[in-house]
C-alpha cells in the first residue's frame, strides 16, 4: 500500500499533498476537484485520500487499497 494522499487548503485553493513528500503534487481552484484527482492517484497507488477542512481537520477519508477487512462505510 502506497503512502496516503492529503486534499489540504493552499494559497487562493486547495492542493493535494502525498505523505512524506514537502511540495504539493497539484493545486485546484476547488476542494472537489482537488479530491476528484486525489481519487485517481489513491487507486493508482492502492492508497488513502484524507480530506482535510479549511481549518485543517480531518474531515473525511477513504482507502483505495486492497484491504481485507474494509470498514463499512456509510458516507460513500
Amino acid at each position: 500500500m502506497g503512502k496516503n494522499f492529503h486534499v489540504v487548503k493552499h494559497d487562493e485553493g486547495w492542493a493535494i499533498k502525498k505523505e512524506g513528500v514537502k511540495t504539493p503534487l497539484s493545486e485546484h481552484r476547488t476542494q472537489e476537484l482537488a479530491r476528484q484527482n486525489a481519487v485517481l492517484l489513491a487507486k493508482h497507488d492502492h492508497s488513502e485520500v484524507v480530506i482535510h477542512g479549511t481549518d485543517g481537520k480531518i474531515r473525511d477519508k477513504d482507502s483505495y487499497g486492497n484491504d481485507p477487512f474494509p470498514p463499512r462505510d456509510k458516507n460513500h
